[in-house]
């Protein structure tokens, strides 16, 4: 059959990467259990909208020792020790995520034993004015021990020292928020693209379409092991994820919709090879965050915003394919086809349109740009995790429904939107809420025009 060549060579590539990655994981982060002869200093990392700082460097110094570690997907890290006495524990400010800095103190010093914990807080700000000034080795402040766990003494006295900005409004944090939330929309555009593509012409709601994001992010950072250069790596990826997409319909979904399988039947597919993929990056890479580029985030201040290389590397990245994926939907005979097949479907078919290859070129553009996407969450996010694309599921469903189900230009406006609205909450709500706000958001929307932004009124009955 016509696909069985593409398909052994992408299985070839995918085996190639799989074998790669044996010999390029990290080891796994081990989790400090104090003993008889050991003992722990451990800690947890948060921004200042309360998600968890992965990435984070730190370092361990006193008793001749001087280690190294970095924050796992949870923000939390550990280093174990052999004798008792006092350690210190600095931050690494420079690998911080953009726009965070030590709200108190950027060194703490621990006393611990063997058979003990001790805890050192690091609370964030994404106030510069609210920022510690960097502090002298030696001279860090005392961390509490005991539980390994924050305890409210330890953080009342961490955070009385400068007032806290999470909730005061300020025309420079409100430009940041923006920034920061463009980038967000931006980035989850290219998903919710793909997504709504193929929602407008197979009818599916693919839940393993976050699984794309993933998987762009992981096979970058095996192209970087592989050539050690991040554009000819970007590049690989959207090649691979986009032959990845036309095999995916030719050997799965394309011979669901001959089986005449109804889309509930599909949708629960989609669930199910969506659990599928998250175990098999789990097995492989475990919890690691696999960082894409290993090299110091450097961050360049434009008109009064301070964002990452990475991230105005990325924006710009995203903008170009975007406004390429509009042109190409507005104004070529593709685009035109993919709109008939679409609106309907027995229509485009009877006036000769091919749609079983329209489809088909859907499901590889659409997994191309989700793996893009997944490229540059890495750069951005400083690191990729084998569940990164699951936290974006429920944003990239949001987007397309926002901004009406099945058309490409709504789902561009619906994830900028949502972008926005997420970044943009944490100056007046806590992190907590930032994604329910943006759901409640989509709710008022659809309560005032239930087809969302740009879809059109159905009659249904």
């Amino acid at each position: 059959m016509l696909w069985r060549a593409p398909a052994i060579a992408l299985l070839a590539l995918i085996l190639g990467f799989v074998g790669l990655s044996l010999q390029a994981l990290p080891a796994h982060a081990a989790t400090c259990v104090p003993d008889a002869t050991t003992g722990c200093v451990q800690g947890i990392v948060k921004t200042s909208a309360g998600d968890p700082a992965s990435g984070v460097g730190l370092t361990l110094t006193g008793k001749g020792a001087s280690e190294d570690t970095t924050t796992d997907e949870n923000g939390r890290w550990s280093f174990p020790i052999t004798q008792e006495g006092t350690y210190e524990v600095a931050l690494d400010t420079a690998t911080l995520p953009e726009g965070q800095f030590p709200r108190a103190t950027d060194t703490r010093s621990v006393e611990v034993a063997l058979f003990e914990s001790a805890s050192a807080l690091f609370p964030l700000t994404d106030d510069p004015d609210a920022a510690a000034t960097p502090t002298a080795p030696g001279s860090g402040e005392t961390a509490g021990s005991g539980s390994g766990e924050a305890t409210p003494g330890d953080d009342e006295a961490t955070t009385t020292t400068k007032p806290s900005a999470t909730n005061a409004f300020s025309w420079p944090r409100f430009w940041q928020q923006a920034a920061s939330g463009l980038r967000m929309g931006l980035l989850l555009a290219l998903g919710a693209v793909g997504l709504s593509l193929v929602f407008g012409t197979t009818g599916l709601s693919n839940f393993a379409h976050a699984e794309m994001l993933s998987m762009g992010g992981i096979l970058a950072f095996l192209a970087m092991q592989l050539t050690g250069n991040i554009w000819l790596s970007g590049a690989l990826v959207v090649v691979v994820m986009a032959a990845f997409g036309w095999v995916q319909d030719a050997v799965l979904w394309k011979p669901l919709r001959k089986r005449r399988l109804s889309l509930t039947q599909m949708m629960i597919v989609s669930i199910g090879f969506s659990i599928v993929l998250q175990n098999i990056f789990q097995f492989f890479f475990g919890a690691n965050i696999l960082r894409i580029d290993s090299s110091t985030p450097k961050t360049v201040t434009l008109a009064g915003i301070t964002l990452t290389v990475q991230s105005y590397v990325a924006m710009g990245i995203a903008l170009v394919a975007i406004i390429a994926v509009a042109l190409v939907m507005k104004y070529t005979r593709f685009g035109r086809a993919t709109r008939a097949v679409a609106d309907n479907r027995p229509l485009a078919e009877a006036s000769g349109i091919d749609v079983d290859r329209v489809i088909r070129s859907v499901w590889t553009v659409g997994v191309a740009l989700a793996g893009l996407s997944g490229v540059l969450l890495g750069l951005v996010l400083n690191g990729i995790a084998w569940n990164t694309g699951w936290h974006y599921l429920l944003l990239l469903f949001a987007a397309v429904i926002l901004g009406g189900i099945g058309t490409t230009f709504g789902a561009i406006v619906g994830a900028l939107i949502i972008g926005l609205v997420i970044e943009m909450a944490n100056i007046w709500l806590p992190g907590d809420l930032k994604h329910a706000a943006a759901l409640l958001i989509l709710i008022v929307v659809l309560l005032v025009r239930p087809q969302g932004l740009f879809g059109r009124k159905e009659r249904i009955g």
